[in-house]
């Protein structure tokens, strides 16, 4: 920035000038320093203007980046519920895989209980036709004698 190199500049005159003895004050050529100052009072304006600009634009950068952060957090608590929601999924499925197993083996044991149930059933029924023919074979024997 060139108002802090006339400033410089008017620091510089001032440590240069003559003091007057046994004071403070300092002799200095005035139409040189007011030429420095109305050099500055020109600049001014300029220099705040690129001022503010690189204050806008340090706003506009923070602010993007903000939102950019702010994207990036959305999207990762978005895949993190995403990733709950397949644990989910999953959880549910191997539930639904545990409960068919289950129901499948139930069903298994119905199947062989009403076998071994209609198995025994028929023996029963083999069971007594062979009782009544044993009795009528003895029956028979017993006539034949």
């Amino acid at each position: 920035m060139e108002i802090f190199t006339l400033l410089e500049t008017l620091e510089d005159i001032l440590e240069r000038s003559k003091t007057v003895p046994f004071t403070d004050k300092a002799v200095i050529d005035k139409e040189e320093f007011l030429e420095i100052i109305k050099e500055i009072r020109l600049k001014l304006p300029d220099e705040l203007k690129q001022a503010k600009w690189v204050k806008e634009e340090r706003q506009r950068i923070l602010e993007e980046a903000n939102k950019e952060a702010q994207d990036v957090v959305k999207e990762a608590e978005n895949r993190i519920i995403s990733m709950i929601d397949e644990h989910e999924i999953t959880k549910k499925a191997y539930e639904q895989k545990a409960e068919i197993i289950e129901a499948a083996n139930e069903m298994s044991r119905e199947i062989s209980n009403g076998t071994k149930e209609y198995a025994d059933n028929v023996l029963q029924g083999i069971e007594l036709a062979l009782e009544d023919a044993l009795k009528i074979i003895q029956n028979n024997r017993k006539e034949l004698n």
